[in-house]
């Protein structure tokens, strides 16, 4: 039976999904996490260092949850605060410097809105990512592994190409958030979510983005290990093509991804 997108808002936001330091486990050699992003701390929300992919480095990057409510606690339920994101562009200016392509993994309902966030500059943080990833000079390949909320997940996916698995949703807001402005009636969430065309197979549709990681085959559920192993594979093979491309021509095809929106 086909799922609906209200099943897949479900599947998106399971506590058991793979978070990004697992897949980092399974996929690459060699990390070394990095923390803190030089101007006022290191947000737990946001995970990410150097590592090895088939003996080659990259930098990866990612918004961590929690499986448990302690973890949920210290990683501020995946919801980053500007530090965060600072730290991730840090480590990505860090890779442009010394060559290496950046993976960013997303999962994230959206970034943390509480007041010391917008003191800080949450927003400024952001647009900041937005206008650096656009120009990063080296292969940027995002990856949605949950949920991908709005600009909190948008400012990790400026990227040359955006997968997203088959059970994960990206959107510009939450079912909840969408229900309550268009009809004031936030228990109208299921009903949005069909409206909204958040699901991997109708952004693949609206070329938002660029390729879906299976999940299920025939109805049944794919091992974990195999899902591991394609992301490895096809992250392998497309960073390959795309460290081919002269850095100009890189660079265009990235602007033009995003324009044609």
């Amino acid at each position: 039976m086909e799922k609906t997108a209200n099943d897949i808002v479900t599947l998106a936001r399971a506590q058991d999904r793979y978070t990004t330091l697992e897949y980092i486990d399974a996929i690459f050699d060699d990390f070394l996490e990095f923390h803190g992003d030089r101007y006022f701390g290191d947000d737990l929300a946001i995970v990410g260092g150097i590592a090895t992919l088939e003996e080659k480095p990259v930098t990866v990057v990612g918004i961590q949850k929690g499986r448990n409510l302690p973890e949920n606690i210290e990683r501020n339920f995946g919801a980053p605060h500007p530090e965060g994101y600072r730290k991730a562009l840090r480590l990505m200016k860090q890779a442009e410097k010394f060559g290496r392509p950046v993976i960013t993994f997303i999962n994230t309902a959206g970034a943390y809105c509480g007041i010391e966030a917008e003191e800080r500059g949450e927003g400024e943080a952001i647009a900041r990512n937005l206008l650096e990833m656009s120009d990063l000079r080296v292969p940027i390949i995002a990856i949605i592994i949950g949920e991908g909320g709005s600009g909190g997940a948008l400012a990790l996916a400026v990227a040359d190409e955006v997968w997203m698995l088959e059970h994960t949703i990206y959107a510009v807001l939450s079912p909840e958030g969408f229900a309550s402005i268009l009809w004031k009636d936030g228990s109208r969430a299921k009903e949005a979510a069909e409206l909204m065309k958040i699901t991997a197979t109708e952004l693949k549709e609206l070329t938002i983005i660029d390729r879906v990681i299976p999940e299920e085959m025939n109805g049944e559920a794919l091992e974990q290990l195999k899902i591991n192993r394609m992301i490895q594979k096809a992250l392998i093979s497309q960073l390959s093509e795309l460290s081919k491309l002269d850095t100009e021509k890189l660079l265009e095809e990235r602007y033009q991804r995003f324009r044609k929106f």
